[in-house]
């Protein structure tokens, strides 16, 4: 069956480094979920639809073995396979459309992380999403010395992961070091909280390191505000102005065409150096009551995952909302939740854009 039309590349390829410029331009770029059938098995023709999906709506890459991709997919081997399936998907579909930013999620002490960068770089991808979960308890020498380990396998996008699901409190001076690796391309900022939101820009400037390192908004709770807000800092007494230049984000695994077309208008809104509109303003916290449903919230965060998968199977590009953990589902009034979102923001949604190119993408 034919492809569908593709949409217009977002952002300029340079080269064999054009990854990088892309990802310094900003881009969407969706946390991979992980497609199941009944049995709790992986569903490799949903796994392709869910790849295809995000490309054809306009992401410019894609973060797989995530927590949105379910980091039990370690303790049940599947890893690997599911790092190669979407990165076989992403080089196939619209090859013309390259490059996409790849960026695989890093988990475990430094054995574990050094050896799935390992298994990353040779499937392809760009660059290692670096959790310091499992890390809890070490110094801030020893996290940097970890991360330096990873750094020399595989280009780096930081994680500050909100400590309420299990990431660290990392002040300024972790991110001004962390900042200095020489390696690290981006940081996905998303602690969920201003102070130490600002905890990090403080240590990306501290470090001087703000032309190299692009800032991807995390913080599920301020996307909008994120990425159309100038943060300006100082550094020897001068002024230096930072931007979110685009989001890698579990919330923009659904309604992904949604968000190509709100991170073009932030885009557009910074790039016009005038005040921001007061409807563009207003969607920020629209989008953080999706969230809300959508991320359980209510419930500190326990349906995240079954809450996208909820929308997504609504959409017919999941058969179930199956986590791998059996006791991972909709928590206690979710499902009422997501009805009234869906019903007071619809035309944040991109139903009718899945509807149209559905049966392409599980073909």
């Amino acid at each position: 069956m034919d492809k569908p039309e593709p949409p217009s590349p977002t952002a300029p390829d340079a080269g064999p480094q054009g990854w990088q410029s892309a990802l310094r331009a900003g881009l969407v770029i969706p946390a991979h979920p992980l497609a199941l059938n009944a049995r709790r098995e992986l569903d490799p023709r949903r796994q392709r639809a869910l790849t295809r999906y995000y490309l054809d709506a306009g992401a410019g890459g894609l973060a797989v073995g995530v927590h949105t991709t379910q980091f039990a997919i370690r303790e049940r081997g599947m890893f690997e396979q599911v790092l190669s399936l979407a990165a076989d998907t992403a080089r196939t579909w619209h090859p013309q459309l390259q490059p996409r930013v790849m960026v695989a999620g890093l988990c475990g002490r430094t054995e574990q992380a050094v050896a799935e960068a390992r298994i990353a770089r040779r499937l392809g991808y760009q660059a290692g999403l670096l959790s310091l979960a499992a890390m809890k308890g070490a110094s801030e020498d020893a996290l940097i010395e970890h991360c330096e380990a990873l750094a020399s396998e595989i280009p780096l996008v930081g994680f500050y992961l909100q400590p309420a699901v299990g990431g660290l409190a990392l002040g300024a001076g972790f991110w001004t070091r962390f900042a200095a690796i020489a390696n690290v391309v981006a940081i996905k900022v998303a602690p969920f909280n201003r102070y130490r939101t600002l905890d990090v820009l403080r240590g990306v400037v501290e470090a001087g390191a703000e032309q190299r390192i692009a800032l991807y908004t995390g913080n599920d709770d301020h996307i909008v505000l994120d990425l159309v807000t100038p943060f300006t800092l100082t550094r020897e007494g001068r002024p230096v102005t930072l931007r979110f230049r685009g989001g890698l984000l579990g919330h923009w695994s659904v309604w992904t065409r949604s968000a190509v077309e709100l991170l073009a208008r932030c885009h557009a809104a910074t790039r016009a150096q005038a005040p921001v509109d007061a409807e563009l303003l207003a969607l920020d916290s629209r989008v953080t009551d999706c969230n809300s449903a959508f991320f359980d919230v209510a419930n500190d965060f326990r349906g995240c995952i079954a809450g996208c998968h909820e929308v997504l199977r609504r959409q017919g590009l999941l058969e179930g909302i199956w986590c791998l953990d059996p006791e991972e589902g909709l928590s206690a009034g979710q499902a009422q939740q997501i009805d009234r979102v869906l019903a007071t923001h619809r035309d944040l949604s991109d139903d009718a854009f899945v509807a149209e190119h559905l049966e392409r993408w599980l073909d």
